[in-house]
């Protein structure tokens, strides 16, 4: 029998009802992003134990949806669910308290972080999506039924992946590496919602004092504009010709006017905003651009971070865990720039020594800085050639 498509109220509400005495929810999206300030929702695919449905958006009220998703003590499954997250989010100010995202898990259990959901299913379930309509403009309407089909496959294989993958974490006992992440990566998207992602903006790098303080007052100016025009922030003004009036640190409407770019209707009606701006940038007490570490760093940093950068990697692939999931050659160089004696304002530890990571590979690269033990090569021609010895005396 086909899943049906939700286009009336009360089938939503019969739904809702049914879904109430479910374990298990697992659910997909489709939206579209580039034309308003937040994705449009076009399209919301559930698969429990029992049935598949799709539910659109455009003729009923889904409220009721996310609140059932918040309410209940079933687990929530998805995969790469940021913005199913923020969806949520946004509808109703929570989270739902069981959250699985397969992406995530399967990061715990394979070295390649993050995978896509075909490439996750035929990893772990040896099976292989249909694919068709990737290009479908998911606003229009009536939605064919090859259409409805491809939107389907994004939740078939959810549930299996949620059984398969739990089985593994637990054999492997990372579930509770996969828990603490999970609550980290909810947690994080929850902030989100607040933070003020000004310093998120390309190309600041470079810039300075009055500079960056141009830039958040740019950054707020084009966040508040852009979501009363329910329009992308960067379809409105540019990263890189924020930077450039930064850069200038002109005031003047005229000579805004001026740069390359800003010739637009759209910002020819602002510029006296923007001017308003860069004056407010001046004004007020120069900007940081990072807390970042104090002092003077070591120039045996980077030798040491590019010396034990392949060793989290070797160990990674040895335990079956994305290493990109792990960390990056930064957090590296943070460990050891903190072992160093190079303060960090942040009061939270290196994020190589927190948690499961800490377990996984920062306590050992510890040990590898203080000399606890050492790095030697099994067989050059082996593809994971490096040995950790303890040291002895």
């Amino acid at each position: 029998m086909p899943a049906p498509t939700i286009t009336r109220q009360d089938q939503l509400d019969e739904l809702c009802r049914r879904l109430r005495t479910a374990p298990e929810i697992a659910f997909d999206t489709e939206f579209v992003s580039e034309d308003t300030f937040y994705p449009e929702l076009c399209l919301i695919q559930i698969a429990t134990r029992d049935e598949m449905a799709v539910v659109d958006p455009q003729e009923v009220d889904v409220t009721e949806f996310w609140q059932l998703l918040v309410d209940g003590d079933h687990a929530t499954v998805f995969h790469a669910g940021r913005e199913e997250l923020n969806f949520i989010l946004r509808a109703v100010g929570a989270a739902p308290k069981r959250l699985f995202d397969v992406q995530l898990a399967a990061g715990f259990c394979g070295n390649e972080y993050p995978a896509s959901y075909g490439a996750v299913v035929g990893r772990i379930l040896g099976e292989k999506p249909h694919k068709g309509e990737q290009r479908t403009d998911w606003r229009r309407r009536p939605l064919t039924a090859a259409q409805i089909e491809y939107a389907l496959e994004d939740v078939r294989y959810l549930l299996p992946l949620y059984d398969k993958l739990t089985k593994i974490l637990t054999k492997l006992e990372r579930l509770d590496w996969f828990q603490e992440e999970l609550v980290s990566w909810r947690d994080e998207v929850i902030a989100a919602q607040d933070r003020k992602d000004w310093r998120r903006v390309s190309g600041i790098g470079s810039l300075r004092g009055q500079q960056l303080s141009i830039i958040r007052e740019l950054w707020f100016w084009r966040q508040e504009e852009a979501q009363r025009r329910n329009s992308p922030p960067k379809r409105l003004l540019r990263d890189d010709l924020m930077v450039e009036i930064a850069k200038r640190k002109i005031a003047k409407p005229d000579q805004i006017l001026a740069i390359r770019g800003l010739q637009r209707n759209a910002l020819k009606r602002n510029v006296d905003a923007l001017a308003e701006c860069v004056r407010r940038g001046m004004d007020a007490p120069p900007e940081k651009f990072s807390k970042g570490r104090r002092g003077e760093l070591p120039t045996q940093l980077n030798l040491l971070g590019q010396f034990l950068t392949p060793a989290l990697t070797s160990i990674c692939r040895r335990a079956e865990v994305a290493a990109s999931l792990v960390g990056t050659a930064s957090d590296v160089r943070d460990l050891i720039a903190e072992r160093l004696g190079y303060g960090r304002d942040e009061d939270t530890p290196p994020r190589l020594l927190a948690g499961w990571r800490a377990e996984l590979v920062g306590n050992l690269i510890d040990d590898l800085l203080a000399g606890r033990k050492s790095i030697r090569i099994t067989n050059a021609k082996k593809e994971d050639p490096l040995a950790f010895d303890e040291v002895s005396g």
